[in-house]
């Protein structure tokens, strides 16, 4: 039973992820029609943003080290904790959480720049033409980013206070030996506020209820005399934001390095397929369902039996809901049906 209840706990970790990616690679083709496999790439510099900022903040400065007494010694003390002391030390601690507050101007910002000037072109092209170009678009980002920062990953932690282990088998009567990491934890309920955000978003603001019209009949909507289109560009936008927020806090998790957009792409397109192309709440139930799948997969008992399942499983998921239901889970009749 302990087993389990970790193996729920690990599948709704990852799936958050695979939704808040899928989510906006939802948004991009609900609203532009756009296939974008540039957003793994958006992930990635998500991840880079805390990268960046925890470099900015633990920049250094040569100090003596008042420890050693027999002759002068100096050590690399970053600037803020010279500066600020122990609220300097608090300030690079928390260095991924505040990196939340660079990451949203510049991911939209990105979002904008790449629709305006690229994506746009590509809105009534072949969906295989938007594959090659965005794919092309990913890999000179991923590239701009190892000339930066390098091939290697890049390890980032947790605040202190939240590096451990939280000791839920209390909680839930499971005994004081079930304990999970508590980022983990703060990752999964960062992604259900994310999601819970973006669909408010969209369902309870004028913006976004237009933005949802669009989607459904983009002719009549314009008819009415708004700019659709520069609404679409701000969803766009929305978008990168999400994905680069999931980049950000996935940092403690997985050490970023400049290929990290692209493993996660796959699997997110995968995601979306199975949800249904379009379905914003068929992306993220099947992102949930697939993390908890990919989890229990992963198993001793099960790789016991199955030999590398956990690699593909997904994969056979999609295999099997695209012969039976081509159109996904939750998508609209009619699409990838013809």
């Amino acid at each position: 039973m302990d087993a389990i209840f970790l193996q729920i706990l690990n599948g709704l970790d990852k799936g958050g992820a695979y939704a808040l990616i899928a989510l906006g690679l939802t948004l991009v083709f609900g609203t532009l029609g756009v296939v974008n496999f540039a957003h793994g790439a958006i992930f990635m510099m998500g991840a880079f943003c805390a990268v960046t900022l925890e470099k900015i903040l633990t920049l250094s400065v040569r100090v003596k080290d008042e420890s050693v007494t027999f002759f002068d010694a100096y050590k690399e003390t970053p600037y803020l904790e010279v500066w600020f002391g122990e609220t300097g030390k608090a300030i690079i601690d928390w260095s991924v959480p505040l990196s939340i507050i660079l990451a949203i101007p510049v991911m939209l910002l990105i979002g904008i720049v790449m629709e305006r000037s690229l994506i746009r072109y590509f809105y009534k092209r072949p969906h295989a033409e938007q594959i090659l170009v965005t794919f092309g678009l990913a890999i000179v980002l991923q590239e701009l980013v190892k000339s930066f920062f390098g091939a290697n990953p890049i390890p980032q932690g947790a605040p202190d206070i939240v590096a451990g282990s939280a000791a839920i088998g209390a909680v839930f009567g499971l005994g004081e030996s079930v304990v999970y990491p508590w980022w983990r934890l703060i990752y999964l309920a960062f992604s259900l506020l994310t999601i819970g955000l973006v669909f408010s978003f969209l369902h309870f603001t004028t913006y976004g209820m237009v933005v949802r019209a669009g989607m459904a009949d983009r002719e009549t909507v314009e008819l009415l005399g708004i700019n659709i289109e520069r609404r679409f560009t701000i969803v766009f936008g929305i978008a990168a934001v999400v994905a680069g927020l999931a980049g950000v806090m996935y940092t403690p998790v997985l050490p970023p390095d400049y290929h990290l957009g692209m493993d996660f792409l796959v699997l997110s397109f995968v995601v979306v397929v199975v949800g249904g192309m379009g379905s914003l709440p068929g992306a993220v139930l099947a992102g949930f369902l697939l993390g908890i799948l990919q989890s229990f997969s992963s198993m001793t008992e099960v790789k016991d039996i199955f030999p590398g399942i956990d690699q593909i499983i997904i994969y056979l998921v999609a295999v099997v809901i695209l012969l039976t239901r081509p159109r996904g889970l939750m998508g609209r009749r009619g699409v990838m049906e013809s």
